[in-house]
């Protein structure tokens, strides 16, 4: 089973989302920033070097708000766990999406996201998890 990090980037009540592109698996799916856990590595480390090397950014991760597990239909499993982040050093720069957007929590829905954060999206839309 995969193990992956998100981030839940929280700025001005709106929430940071990214496009994959075209060449990427599930391509132009929408999806919090994040990335595979290395091997030895601990979780908010691995957070912190995606967020690092996806958007250019050192943030101090936030707390765990989410843990879910999905099976996509070719049978591979994931284990996602999502963490918030309200800060950051440095300004946001898009080094690898197609597009980034800063959305309102209701209007996430609108996005076509990536089958596994469907949970999360629903619950971020109906005003859960965030405080």
């Amino acid at each position: 089973m995969k193990q992956v990090v998100a981030a839940v980037i929280e700025k001005n009540g709106k929430l940071l989302v990214c496009q994959r592109t075209r060449h990427q698996t599930m391509p132009l799916k929408w999806e919090f920033p994040g990335g595979k856990i290395e091997e030895g590595e601990q979780p908010r480390d691995a957070l912190r070097r995606e967020l690092e090397e996806e958007l250019g950014i050192r943030a101090k991760i936030g707390d765990e708000i989410a843990r879910l597990r999905h099976t996509y239909p070719n049978g591979s499993t994931v284990e996602l766990r999502f963490f918030i982040v309200r800060e950051y050093e440095d300004e946001i720069e898009n080094r690898i999406f197609r597009d980034l957007q800063w959305s309102d929590p209701k209007d996430l829905p609108s996005y076509d996201f990536l089958e596994a954060d469907a949970t999360l999206v629903q619950d971020l839309a109906a005003g859960k998890l965030l405080k």
